[in-house]
């Protein structure tokens, strides 16, 4: 906890940004490093309240009364210490997380919560400044051998927690460098790509290897990888995007926004920007109203489009918790985020009919109004409303409708991995798959999902495979609530 009656005396305050006018105009961090004192403030918020919720928001299970309250009393290298042991990268989590613990915080029954996301980038950008993160090779290796594909979050947390334990690491990664969406598929305003090196520098110093420009798949083959070592753990993530079934869908003029969101980040590290991936001058629309949508939206901005509108099939969710959605769970409640901030129109329960091109290239789309209803099974289902049909001009369509799964036909036919009702990898409670010695971990288990879930399942995944390589139960930490509290 923090300071008793902290919470009466301060309210909650956001971080400091940089202006919309100036940050739109390059690719760097919008939110500013805050002052100490705020954080201490902030951190003072923590309550005393007995069963801290915050913990059953939190896949990792992250200390989080104990590291606010040392960050209260200004014990910041303890708070590093305490944040450290239960979350592997606390310095993209910090930024990129959408804070369910924060949803479940005593304090959001009624009020606004502590602001535990901003603490956790705090105590982290401070723990690099200071020094206090340094390469921790394991002291002696066990002669096994593990490999990881993939090097987004979950991978390189299964390949931390492994190598930590004494084991040989190799990520295999099919891009050019080590991240994954990270790297790739983050924009630079939310997560710079110099802190994405920072820590591939700091695993590859203790002893972990990167592979990339490997596609798995198609060499060496995913059951030669398997043979090789003693472990595989598939860390694919779930890049295989939901598709717009409607006539005109071939025009050029419309991307995926994955695609879109890469060639950017490609761009910002110096690699020419293809034009049909460029928004610059044209009249944007972004299907799609998450965070993968939200992205393309601030990416727009920068790319100087003339205008720019994100248009979502669902109804605008309520500005508060509706009955059933009660506190700790997640609100599903209207939000805004800092690229819609920025900029551009948002348009809610539309459907897209068509797609009209001239000349060889998308010129407009057609849009009808929706309506939800319930099918004999209680199923939502989505029923244009015929008579809405508008018109609306477009240049660069960037479908942002989420993600189906992994991708899996090379893991089916090489490895016979089941796959579950939804498409991705079938595991067991130990996220084993189907196939001995092969375990998933994060999206490619669970489907397209939060940053801390794939850091979780990486950790987690790594006890069970350092127990099964060792012979006896891990000695990697657990899920932090079943750590006792340290606080004062």
């Amino acid at each position: 906890m923090g300071k008793q009656t902290g919470f009466l005396e301060w309210q909650r305050e956001a971080p400091p940004k940089r202006p919309r006018s100036e940050r739109v105009r390059d690719a760097r961090e919008f939110i500013l490093p805050q002052p100490e004192q705020q954080s201490r403030r902030q951190a003072g918020r923590c309550m005393d309240c007995g069963i801290p919720f915050c913990h059953q928001g939190c896949p990792l299970g992250n200390l989080i009364p104990d590291f606010n309250d040392q960050v209260w009393r200004g014990r910041w290298e303890e708070a590093w210490a305490t944040l450290s042991s239960t979350n592997d990268f606390p310095e993209f989590t910090g930024r990129l997380c959408p804070a369910p613990c924060e949803s479940a915080c005593v304090l959001a029954i009624d009020q606004a919560p502590v602001t535990i996301e901003q603490i956790e980038k705090e105590i982290a950008d401070r723990a690099f400044r200071e020094g206090w993160v340094r390469p921790r090779p394991p002291a002696s290796r066990t002669g096994k051998t593990v490999a990881v594909v993939g090097s987004g979050p979950a991978g390189l947390a299964a390949a931390a927690g492994l190598n930590r334990a004494g084991h040989t690491v190799t990520v295999y990664e099919r891009a050019p460098a080590p991240g994954g969406l990270l790297r790739f598929g983050i924009p630079d305003f939310k997560l710079e790509k110099s802190l994405v090196e920072r820590r591939v520098k700091l695993l590859e110093a203790e002893g972990v290897t990167f592979r990339c420009g490997v596609d798995v798949g198609m060499a060496p083959g995913f059951d030669q990888l398997a043979a090789e070592h003693d472990a595989l753990v598939l860390a694919l993530g779930a890049r295989r995007p939901r598709d717009l079934a409607v006539p005109g869908r071939e025009l050029p003029g419309v991307v995926w926004a994955m695609d879109y969101l890469e060639a950017q980040n490609r761009h910002v590290a110096g690699a020419p920007l293809p034009p049909e991936l460029s928004a610059y001058g044209k009249r944007v629309v972004i299907l799609g109203g998450g965070d993968t949508g939200s992205d393309c939206l601030g990416t727009a901005h920068r790319q100087g489009a003339a205008n720019v509108e994100q248009i979502e099939l669902l109804p605008a969710p309520p500005p508060g918790r509706a009955p059933g959605n009660w506190w700790p769970d997640w609100p599903i409640v209207f939000r805004t985020s800092s690229s819609q901030e920025e900029g551009g129109d948002r348009e809610f329960g539309f459907s897209t009919t068509r797609l009209i091109g001239r000349n060889g290239w998308l010129a407009e789309m057609e849009l009808a109004r929706v309506k939800l209803e319930k099918d004999e099974a209680g199923r939502s289902r989505v029923l244009p409303l015929r008579g809405t049909e508008a018109i609306r001009q477009v240049d660069l369509l960037v479908l942002a409708m989420g993600f189906l799964g992994p991708e899996t036909a090379a893991l089916e036919s090489q490895l016979g991995i089941a796959l579950d009702v939804r498409g991705n990898v079938r595991v067991d409670g130990r996220f084993r798959a189907s196939r001995p010695g092969v375990w998933a971990v994060g999206d490619a288990r669970r489907g397209a999902s939060l940053i801390v879930w794939a850091i979780a399942d990486g950790r987690e995944a790594a006890r069970d495979i350092d127990g099964v390589l060792g012979g006896a139960p891990s000695r990697l930490p657990t899920r932090g609530v079943d750590l006792p509290f340290t606080g004062t």
